[in-house]
């Protein structure tokens, strides 16, 4: 390595696309989705890298070896101490901590890879993998903005890869159920949808907050912990001193989970539970682009993190599933929809990680999260209907190995639950509610002139209280153009994204 990247300040690797691809020519292992459509390599194991460890990164793992049919050749995180129980349980694996160090060196001798580091490195380490060909699977949300969701859409159709989203809900029976239920017209026509969840489970807003007002990065700051990497975990997100701990006054704990209620790292919410619980409504009613976004929040929220509850409502434009637009309510921190009319009295409503409900012109339908235990409302119509079934499902219902299987079969062989060209329509989704709520702290700041013929500061909030109009396809809001910010935001240098 470099000395400046020895040293960790932001290694430039500018080069190492461009050196890879030439790499390639020398191929000494061949990965078995350029040996042609059809064609099963002798060995029937996968060979992937894994990037980002500790968290999620531990079941992803573990869930792909359970499938009997892959083995992670390389390790790569940032923090070593976090990664421990990993590299112990795959002692064969090499490790890496900077993950472009490993993608330049070692891409000829793995075929596929895994990425669960925090959001905002989504991107670009996607990006990068699919570039050198390499199939991708990528944690939910698949991007931190949108910009990226648009751009990484495709990326697997033109390197010819095949890739999948985190959102294990998407490869559920529930989901096919609901499309097989909604297909036959047993609710009729959906105009609305809505979804909740019960997070946040981490400190966001005023929940747990360092201040009475919500969180706030310290002042104070203290040594990162010799066994971290601090800079290359901040990544594409501008460079902050490390910050005081929980065990002093006003000070936070931002790794290793709660980074998701900052917005410089996470996507709050949205991030965390909207994969899973608004693929349904997307997936059943075949919804694409936001045409408008309008949202109210708790307390708490600010430029800098999430808030404790909001209330989001997009709506979506008509699809040929749907005799009209669509709207979709989200509902967070405790906020949940009326209860149906339709419930058993003693039945629990809106318990657990959250759930979706349909309210259609002839009846309504209801999921938890993960789109489990579908049902018709009444549940007494469940016994009164037979639709048959003509959705194929997923062995097992199991999300990581349908991946493991369709990298081994190659590239237009075998279709994903959630394959980028997808996901990125729901994350796309998911990031427009995040504009909203991230826009309704943004302050606009005008002179004004007062009676007494003297100017004035004047500070107002022109995205708060109003419905914001998303033109899609020029990526841009119309209505209020300071938020146009959170659709695409400066990379600290020398990060950017590949192929694009």
């Amino acid at each position: 390595m470099k000395e400046n990247e020895e040293k960790g300040n932001a290694p430039s690797r500018r080069d190492f696309v461009k050196q890879s691809a030439l790499a390639a020519a020398g191929f000494t292992i061949v990965p078995r989705f350029v040996l042609g459509k059809g064609y099963r390599a002798p060995s029937d194991t996968l060979y992937y890298a894994s990037i980002g460890l500790g968290g999620k990164g531990t079941s992803d793992n573990a869930e792909f070896v359970r499938s009997g049919k892959a083995k992670p050749a390389f390790l790569c995180d940032v923090d070593q101490d976090y990664a421990a129980h990993v590299y112990n349980a795959y002692p064969d694996a090499k490790k890496y901590v900077d993950w472009r160090e490993m993608l330049d060196k070692e891409h000829k001798n793995f075929d596929a890879v895994h990425c669960a580091t925090p959001d905002h490195t989504h991107a670009v380490v996607a990006t990068a993998a699919m570039q050198l060909k390499k199939h991708v699977y990528v944690q939910k949300p698949m991007a931190h903005d949108v910009y990226e969701a648009r751009m990484m859409a495709n990326l697997g159709k033109k390197h010819k890869v095949q890739t999948q989203m985190g959102n294990q809900g998407s490869s559920s029976n529930g989901v096919r159920q609901m499309m097989e239920w909604y297909d036959a017209g047993v609710i009729g026509d959906v105009t609305e949808v809505y979804c909740w969840t019960n997070r946040p489970v981490w400190p966001q807003g005023s929940y747990g907050a360092n201040t009475p007002q919500g969180l706030r990065w310290p002042k104070e700051t203290a040594t990162p912990p010799s066994t971290l990497n601090w800079d290359l975990w901040q990544g594409t997100a501008k460079a902050k001193p490390f910050p005081i701990g929980t065990d002093q006054p006003g000070g936070v704990k931002v790794l290793p989970f709660n980074w998701r209620g900052w917005w410089d790292y996470g996507t709050g919410v949205l991030g965390d539970m909207g994969a899973h619980i608004l693929h349904g409504p997307m997936k059943v009613l075949g919804l694409t682009y936001v045409s408008s976004v309008q949202t109210s929040v708790g307390a708490g929220g600010s430029l800098e993190t999430g808030p404790a509850s909001s209330y989001t409502v997009m709506t979506f434009p008509k699809t040929p599933k749907t005799s009209g637009p669509v709207k979709v309510h989200w509902m967070d921190g405790g906020i949940i929809p009326p209860r149906p009319e339709e419930l058993d009295p003693s039945e629990h409503w809106g318990e657990g990680d959250g759930g979706m409900l349909f309210i259609g012109t002839k009846g309504k339908m209801t999921a938890g999260c993960y789109a489990s235990r579908a049902r018709l409302l009444p549940v007494s119509r469940m016994d009164e209907v037979n639709v048959p079934q003509k959705i194929e499902r997923v062995k097992d219902e199991n999300h990581y190995a349908q991946w493991v299987e369709a990298c081994l079969a190659g590239y237009g062989n075998m279709q994903t639950s959630s394959p980028f060209e997808e996901a990125a329509l729901l994350t796309e989704a998911m990031l427009m509610c995040n504009l909203a709520i991230r826009g309704v702290n943004l302050p606009r700041v005008s002179e004004v002139v007062g009676k007494d013929g003297a100017s004035h500061e004047r500070t107002t909030y022109p995205a708060r209280y109003i419905n914001l109009i998303y033109d899609a396809a020029n990526l841009k809001v119309t209505n209020v153009d300071e938020v146009n910010q959170f659709v695409k935001r400066e990379y600290r240098q020398p990060w950017k994204l590949s192929g694009v």
